[in-house]
């Protein structure tokens, strides 16, 4: 039977009390560090951008990746999507966008 309840795993529950375990988990490691550390501070977050998500078609996506290794190949070396789109979005003529985007 001893074999049963090793390959079952029955034997641990016998010996583990799970108030004792949750006793030992919580005392031991979620509680305040025993050395004294403080919290670390807090700092603000950045108002001056915000981290989005935004969907784009995979042939987009290439294309946009190829200019930024074009940039990156031109000695551009802190290139990259967000900057692109970025530049993009400066150069936007909205009068010259396609009516049927």
């Amino acid at each position: 039977m001893a074999a049963r309840e090793e390959e079952t795993g029955l034997g641990a529950a016998r010996v583990l009390d799970a108030d004792e375990v949750q006793g030992v988990l919580s005392g031991a490691f979620y509680a305040a560090d025993p050395r004294g550390a403080r919290p670390r501070k807090v700092e603000p977050k950045p108002a001056h951008y915000k981290v989005i998500c935004i969907s784009l078609y995979n042939g987009d996506l290439a294309r946009l990746d190829g200019l930024v290794d074009e940039l990156k190949a031109r000695g551009l070396t802190k290139a990259n999507r967000s900057a692109l789109i970025r530049v993009a979005l400066e150069q936007l003529d909205l009068d010259k966008v396609p009516r049927g985007m």
